[in-house]
């Protein structure tokens, strides 16, 4: 998320490590190569030279304690006016208590409006609301095919007509959910490549007739400073809540999610980074901000793994590393758990200091899925006593999971040093399963 960023946003703030203390001279240095990585990143000129102005004032004249140096004192400088530009607090999404909550999804097309209804819809129903999604994009081909989906995935209901009337789609959408005892509303609108006078009216006029709780604009952050035109142009005409940034774990420079907040007013509420259903943050300033400084974001780490993780499971897996019986049953659980937790490299990412080190790193996402293969080849037998995996066993896995021997061998291999360095550190209180696995 937001690596090239990163990357050189640690490049420049090298200028004033090793430093005795901060001076005028070296502060400046520092910020004029930081204001030239966040013009590269597309970031609102504006924008860029008021947080250059407001780091500088507040480094100059700060001396350095013992125990902290010039670059550590500046990056917590910087760090506080990025939470402070990416909104300083989270904020929630309105839901009512009682009635039905209706929330209007806008957006330009191809922004990743309807994959977002579909995460939002998902993120709800884990939290007992009882969702309906209203199919209110006419235009694009396929558009409600696309939604229904996404809606049979998570198991929540669609409305759509044959009708090709937006307006009366989303009217007719909350008599369908009230009738249905459904509490919550998800309508997802029509976007166009550019904003046009027949959208904005369309939008504006859905709003009128539904009353939403909340509506929510969904930018494509790979878009820069068009993301922010257009979130300034949407939010004349709909006045909408809040911002959804989407496609962050693609290539994006930044400068959209930098700047839309100072821009537009409008606090970003979700970040929506990858194609599956999970794959939604609430958005937290502070932890977005430790993220770009390359300090991880170890809170959102632990908030994936209490979703994904089963405390029961969690607890019978301990038993077993106590006793060494680990097994690629117990292994193949934990797999499936991690891949509900989003891709590899957005996992390791916020672990601190990994994300600069994942730059030029290939990793392979399906390396899981290889993983997955090989070991649901194996029999009951197999998986529960790996020692008994020979020669023509590894051979036919291979060929029942479509890797080659290498694979199974690696796998065999990784799997027996894990087993040994588990049963070490289990002595001592080690709980976990995965780390030092190798997953290529």
């Amino acid at each position: 998320m937001l690596e090239e960023l990163s990357l050189k946003l640690e490049t420049s703030l090298k200028k004033v490590r090793g430093q005795g203390k901060l001076t005028e001279k070296n502060i400046s240095d520092s910020l004029r190569e930081i204001r030239r990585v966040l013009l590269d990143a597309d970031v609102n000129y504006k924008v860029a030279k008021e947080f250059i102005e407001n780091v500088s004032s507040k480094a100059l004249g700060k001396e350095v304690l013992n125990s902290i140096t010039p670059g550590q004192l500046i990056t917590k400088i910087i760090h506080d006016e990025l939470v402070t530009l990416l909104g300083s607090n989270q904020s929630e999404i309105k839901l009512s208590g009682s009635g039905l909550t209706v929330i209007l999804i806008v957006g330009l097309q191809g922004s990743g409006k309807t994959t977002f209804s579909g995460k939002l819809a998902n993120r709800l129903k884990q939290n007992n609301r009882k969702v309906l999604l209203a199919a209110a994009d006419i235009y694009r081909p396929a558009a409600i095919e696309q939604l229904k989906t996404l809606g049979n995935q998570i198991e929540v209901p669609v409305f759509s007509l044959e009708e090709k009337d937006a307006r009366k789609v989303a009217k007719e959408s909350l008599k369908y959910a009230k009738e249905k005892n459904l509490d919550t509303v998800i309508i997802d609108t029509a976007g166009r490549l550019h904003v046009d006078e027949q959208m904005m009216t369309e939008v504006a006029d859905i709003k009128e007739l539904v009353n939403p709780n909340e509506i929510l604009f969904v930018v494509d952050s790979m878009t820069g400073q068009d993301a922010v035109n257009s979130a300034k142009a949407f939010n004349e005409t709909v006045n909408y809540d809040g911002i959804v940034l989407s496609k962050l774990d693609g290539d994006a420079r930044g400068g959209a999610a930098l700047s839309i907040r100072a821009v537009v007013g409008k606090p970003i509420k979700f970040i929506s980074n990858g194609e599956k259903l999970n794959n939604l943050e609430v958005f937290f300033p502070d932890r977005l901000a430790s993220r770009i400084l390359g300090k991880g974001d170890i809170v959102s780490l632990v908030e994936k793994a209490q979703e994904n993780f089963d405390v029961d499971e969690a607890e019978q897996l301990e038993e077993k590393l106590r006793k060494n019986k680990f097994d690629f049953n117990d292994f193949l659980k934990q797999i499936k758990a991690i891949k509900k937790m989003g891709s590899l490299s957005s996992i390791l990412g916020m672990i601190p200091g990994m994300g600069n080190q994942l730059k030029n790193a290939q990793i392979d996402d399906n390396a899981l899925v290889r993983v997955e293969a090989i070991i649901n080849s194996m029999t009951p037998g197999e998986r529960e006593k790996p020692k008994i995996l020979n020669g023509s066993r590894r051979k036919r896995i291979s060929r029942g999971s479509g890797t080659t021997i290498q694979d199974v061998n690696r796998l065999v291999k990784q799997f027996g040093e894990m087993q040994k360095m588990m049963s070490k550190m289990s002595k001592k209180g080690f709980g976990g399963s995965l780390n030092n696995f190798k997953f290529n």
